[in-house]
């Protein structure tokens, strides 16, 4: 199946990806909206300016839309750009939010659109460990809950952040897989990657209780590794 995909550079849009190329749908574009504002309802902000090097990384082309961010607003320039492409569905990275589900379910019926979402369903933690297994490459680079202070922005994400955020969830409520907005990741380096993206200047910005990392610089570089397809 013909599909675009939205991604934002995030972990969970790019294992939707991933997954959905792996069971033979051919992704065609890949859809970024860029919220105007911090607080956008639907659309991941923090680096969302690195898209467009993801998109040279898994060598497919990208539409990129601005969007006012506002909530019930922001669907309504999601639909105008899903509206201009010739595929047959649409795949996002929801997992458990029914508010992202159903709103992009809506618009894809209204435009006679499959949505296709890979990781619906799965254990938040099975996704995450399923996501190290193969390699991915991740950072966060915002966290907006409470055990989550400054230090954690650009830390990776590996089975010692993992064991952190179990430990987290028992003191605090934390989701560890972010699903309930508590932190924002960025993909590194991923199966499908032909290239890897490497930071080469950042900084904290720290607001009271939450922040993200600001990244300043960034390069495509050669895989450290061949991340395989299992």
């Amino acid at each position: 199946m013909r599909m675009a995909a939205l991604c934002s550079g995030g972990k969970d849009s790019t294992y939707a990806l991933w997954l959905a190329m792996r069971e033979g749908h051919e992704v065609e574009r890949l859809v970024a909206m860029i919220p105007k504002r911090e607080d956008s309802w639907m659309f991941h902000r923090p680096n969302i300016q690195l898209i467009d090097l993801f998109a040279e990384c898994v060598g497919i082309p990208l539409i990129k839309a601005g969007t006012s961010g506002e909530k019930e607003l922001e669907l309504e320039d999601l639909k105008r750009v899903l509206r201009t492409l010739d595929v047959e569905g649409v795949v996002s990275g929801a997992i458990a939010s029914r508010y992202q589900r159903d709103r992009i379910d809506r618009i894809c019926d209204e435009l006679g659109l499959i949505h296709l979402t890979p990781l619906w369903g799965l254990e938040p933690m099975e996704a995450l460990r399923g996501m190290l297994a193969l390699g991915f490459e991740i950072v966060i680079t915002s966290v907006s809950a409470q055990g989550l202070d400054e230090s954690w922005l650009g830390r990776r994400i590996d089975d010692g952040c993992v064991k952190d955020l179990l430990k987290l969830r028992e003191k605090f409520g934390v989701n560890p897989s972010g699903e309930g907005g508590e932190f924002e990741s960025l993909v590194l380096d991923a199966p499908l990657f032909r290239k890897r993206i490497e930071i080469l200047e950042s900084g904290r910005v720290w607001r009271g209780d939450s922040g993200y990392l600001l990244i300043k610089g960034a390069r495509l570089a050669d895989k450290r590794r061949e991340v395989g397809m299992r």
